[in-house]
């Protein structure tokens, strides 16, 4: 597969992933960022306005890292490069859930200096709701 054989509606599936409350505690380690909706139980127990998580939740930059995973792995043997990736959090990842990102290219378009694509990309849970979706974007230089 090359950048001339990819074609709009192409899918692209990353690895599952279940996080854990020690997933959960490392990422607030290797991030810095302790809020507490990621580490402290007893501060869940509240209400956020008219959200109740019930416990702590992922962070969402997890699945940003999962997406770009599953760029990566598919675009570095076509020779690609991930060069842009925006996303929105939708629902929120406990510990014990399995999300899967997926990404279908949207869009192909050739300029005088490279070939990019664009795609589509979300994180969906076990359940099949979409935790994280937004937009990719990957070059293929000549």
């Amino acid at each position: 597969m090359s950048f001339d054989t990819i074609a709009i509606g192409h899918t692209v599936t990353g690895t599952p992933f279940s996080p854990t409350r020690e997933t959960i505690r490392e990422f607030c380690d290797a991030s810095l960022d302790y809020n507490p909706l990621h580490w402290d139980d007893e501060y869940m127990k509240g209400h956020f306005g008219k959200t109740q998580f019930g416990g702590i939740i992922m962070h969402g930059m997890t699945n940003f890292g999962l997406i770009t995973r599953m760029l990566t792995d598919w675009l570095y043997p076509l020779g690609g490069v991930h060069r842009r990736l925006e996303t929105r959090w939708k629902a929120p990842v406990k510990p014990g859930d399995t999300i899967v990102p997926h990404a279908t290219v949207t869009a192909k378009k050739e300029t005088g200096k490279s070939r990019w694509a664009v795609l589509a990309v979300e994180v969906k849970n076990q359940h099949g709701v979409v935790v994280a979706q937004g937009e990719a974007m990957a070059e293929f230089p000549h």
